[in-house]
């Protein structure tokens, strides 16, 4: 690739990074760790160097068979030929393991790939040895970074055993050992790898649009909701919960980790009370300005790029968020009006919708004329004591709709459930149709959703439509035909989901009439949907894994600081403590935990706000069997071995910590850090005992 004369190929590696990312980077923590030449070379990303060892590379590609992979580097007399296509950046640019989505999202998060040219480009400087300060074609001397690479928050066990605390469940929800269940997580406690893993996801089925007749495209997946959707009645949850496990396995065959997080619009920053004065919507469906976004608006439109110095003020530094796209540009005239017209509107369109992919331009939330909902629509926003008068039903009829013999909404599929449709779906405040939008509302011929929203001649989720999104009246969200499309749908379902499944937890027998129906287009059954565990979920407001390992047992366990998310704080059901995959134990023990007393030991006191709770093990005994009787089982057995699981397979155990976490937390932590004392029958610390694959700190709703 040609670069200018005064451009060294360290700079045009760091412009091709810099451009294609188009929110700020993540990366557990790492950042823009390109933009220094050192950080770069020793960093990591969830253990995968981006640059690989110069020893460990020589000679090798990746062997891919991609056209100019594995070869091109060495043509030149490369100091380290094969060292770029080793590398975790080049393999994760070009979407190879583990950047195939089997473990990690392809490169980058958050932006458009990168051209395969610029990927050579950047595979023969790596060749080359990395040069600082060489041209193309230079042969400056390599440039290698000194010391060490400061690693990833830590967790400590023992003393010996050191792991990232770089995962979370729930929104990077992968089943962390094999036979958990996956978990679906407060979207407002998503961490920033999480949000990118689902905004990867969101990209990855967009792109398949082109294509209309591959069933895998979010085009297509919400075009059932179009077609078969059921409300009103009994089958209105379990059709809605096949849907959701439906689209969000369509999200995992493009990212394995991802989950579906639900919406609790009653956290205390949306004021249920006066919704018009809270978020509105979480912060993460909101549109945004980001350094990239706006250089490349301001490259091709030169009314953004005379005024890009006030827009990065502004908007950029700020962080400002906006609901719509009214609000934005209501913001940018402000500016300047030429921000609004021409190329200019055009550029920042594409700025908001490549910055975001779960923003959604045909969305006008809490929008009703410079009305409230309650006044234009004759709904009221759905607050906690709704949401706990719905809970406290009793029959399937009232709370989630009759059968065909008694047919009747279910509480939660009026308000919320449709509350929450018209109040995202919105009234489009730029729309200038004959009369205004309230005189329309006023018209009981307006009254009917479905009537509201434009469906016939539709181009969805092409940029053409967004851009003319002044000539919606209403948003998408207001039709049942058209809500699927955006994708704010996805988490208020998931939260409609949850509310029935701690339902059914407080009622087991209350089900739908009618178990043996059909749901279409699928093949499930009412009764199939009823287990919800059965398709490989729970729910949990935020969960926190802290990887240990069985190679070495744990007398004592201490944890790193764990950040517990303003969502947390602000309040929980329960809080729990889970140790995973402990096998078998030879000894009887007890296991204490502790919360904020990294100093604990065998002998501290069980009592007091720090003291969390404790398990009691009841020991195997010795092995009685020959060789292998008493081993560790594989996690899969063997094709066609339909006997039951081996008595060693290894357990989880529980650990409610809910007093110590609150009365820690009210007292104003803001992180928690677990200790585990492993005791024996004698009182005294046992360190020879307890093996485990990980702990994980689960917050519930």
């Amino acid at each position: 690739m040609a670069t200018a004369t005064k451009t060294t190929r360290w700079e045009r590696v760091r412009e091709i990074l810099d451009h294609a990312h188009t929110e700020t980077p993540v990366y557990a923590g790492a950042g823009y760790f390109w933009r220094d030449l050192g950080t770069l070379l020793a960093a990591e990303i969830h253990g995968v160097r981006m640059i690989a060892p110069a020893e460990a590379a020589a000679g090798r590609g990746c062997g891919c068979g991609t056209p100019g992979c594995g070869g091109d580097a060495a043509e030149g007399g490369a100091k380290f030929p094969g060292r770029g296509d080793a590398s975790g950046l080049v393999r994760g640019l070009r979407g190879h393991p583990p950047f195939d989505g089997s473990r990690l999202p392809r490169l980058p998060w958050g932006g458009p790939r990168v051209d395969e040219e610029e990927i050579r480009f950047i595979a023969r400087w790596i060749d080359d040895g990395t040069p600082a300060a060489d041209h193309e074609g230079g042969g400056t001397a390599a440039f290698e970074a000194r010391g060490k690479h400061e690693r990833l928050p830590v967790v400590v066990v023992d003393e010996r055993i050191a792991a990232d605390l770089t995962r979370a469940a729930g929104g990077g929800g992968e089943a962390r050992y094999g036979g958990e269940l996956r978990q679906r997580m407060n979207l407002d406690c998503l961490s920033p790898d999480q949000l990118a893993q689902l905004r990867y996801a969101f990209r990855e089925l967009y792109a398949l649009n082109k294509w209309p007749r591959d069933r895998r495209s979010y085009n297509n997946l919400a075009l059932i909701h179009q077609d078969h959707c059921q409300h009103g009645w009994e089958r209105f949850l379990p059709w809605h919960r096949a849907y959701l496990y439906e689209f969000e396995q369509a999200m995992q065959d493009v990212c394995p980790g991802v989950t579906m997080p639900y919406w609790d619009w009653t956290m205390p920053w949306y004021r249920p009370s006066q919704p018009e004065k809270g978020e509105i919507i979480p912060r993460s469906f909101k549109s945004f300005l980001t350094e990239a976004t706006l250089a490349a608006a301001a490259s091709k439109a030169s009314a953004v790029k005379k005024h890009a110095g006030a827009l990065r003020q502004q908007f950029v530094e700020t962080g400002r968020l906006f609901t719509s796209p009214p609000r934005f540009f209501e913001a940018a005239k402000e500016i300047s009006p030429d921000l609004a017209e021409g190329d200019a509107f055009l550029r920042l369109m594409d700025a908001l919708l490549d910055g975001n992919p779960l923003w959604y331009p045909l969305r006008f939330p809490a929008e009703y004329g410079g009305s409230t909902i309650n006044v234009a629509i004759g709904y009221h926003y759905p607050t906690a004591d709704d949401m706990e008068a719905i809970m406290r039903l009793r029959t399937f009829r009232d709370f989630g709709g009759g059968s065909l013999y008694n047919d009747s909404f279910g509480f939660l599929d009026q308000n919320p459930h449709n509350t929450m449709h018209i109040w995202t779906g919105g009234q489009n405040p730029f729309y200038t149709p004959s009369t205004s939008a309230q005189a329309r509302l006023q018209d009981d011929s307006y009254r009917e959703r479905n009537r509201s929203v434009s469906v016939t001649g539709r181009a969805f989720h092409t940029r053409q439509e967004f851009y003319e999104f002044r000539s919606a009246p209403y948003g998408d969200m207001f039709s049942n035909l058209t809500a699927a499309y955006d994708p704010i749908f996805w988490p208020i379902h998931a939260n409609i989901d949850r509310c029935w499944w701690e339902w059914q937890q407080m009622n087991p027998h209350a089900l739908p009439a009618d178990l043996a129906a059909v749901l279409t287009p699928w093949g499930y059954t009412v009764a199939d949907m009823l287990d919800a565990s059965r398709f490989g979920y729970e729910y949990v407001r935020c969960a926190f894994v802290v990887p240990v390992g069985m190679e070495a047992p744990v007398g004592r366990f201490v944890s790193k600081e764990i950040p517990i998310p303003d969502g947390v704080r602000a309040g929980f059901r329960t809080a729990e403590v889970r140790l995973h995959r402990v096998p078998q134990l030879p000894r009887s023990c007890f296991i204490r935990v502790f919360l904020n007393r990294p100093d604990a030991d065998a002998h501290t006191p069980p009592e007091g706000p720090n003291f969390a709770g404790y398990l009691a093990v009841f020991g195997h005994g010795a092995c009685y069997g020959g060789p292998g009787h008493c081993d560790i089982p594989p996690a899969q057995g063997r094709p066609f071995d339909l006997r039951p699981r081996s008595h060693n397979t290894p357990r989880n155990h529980r650990i409610d910590v809910t007093r110590s976490a609150r009365a820690l937390l009210d007292a104003g932590a803001t992180s928690l850090r677990v200790t585990l004392v492993t005791i024996g029958v004698d009182y005294e610390e046992e360190p020879e005992l307890l093996r485990l694959e990980g702990l994980s700190l689960n917050f519930l709703d």
